[in-house]
């Protein structure tokens, strides 16, 4: 089952994978229609906090801005920033997260 969300939501990727790695596992997987390349941010220097405030400078605050991830990491990350965690470890949670997106629930 592929997962396609909705037309208003964009996907951005922030990942602690160096940027040309990270861009490689993109093309490699598959994943290059979901995440356009100047949507993929690298935190390996800068850490995810940084990057999204990065994020949040492009986009602006009117945006509603939800981190997925599998990690503390991410969520302490989501927790600074104010935003809303999904935690994901397999493909059901990505289907409730298509879910929750379609309903406006997010």
């Amino acid at each position: 089952m592929n997962i396609i969300f909705p037309s208003n939501c964009l996907s951005l990727l922030v990942t602690t994978t160096q940027l040309v790695p990270a861009l490689a596992k993109i093309l490699l997987y598959g994943l290059g229609d979901i995440f356009a390349i100047d949507n993929i941010y690298s935190a390996t220097k800068i850490g995810k906090e940084s990057c999204f405030e990065r994020i949040v400078a492009r986009y602006g605050r009117k945006c509603t801005y939800v981190v997925v991830g599998d990690g503390r990491d991410e969520e302490a990350a989501a927790k600074q920033m104010g935003f809303p965690f999904w935690r994901v470890s397999g493909h059901s949670d990505l289907a409730a997260l298509h879910h929750a997106l379609e309903l406006g629930h997010l």
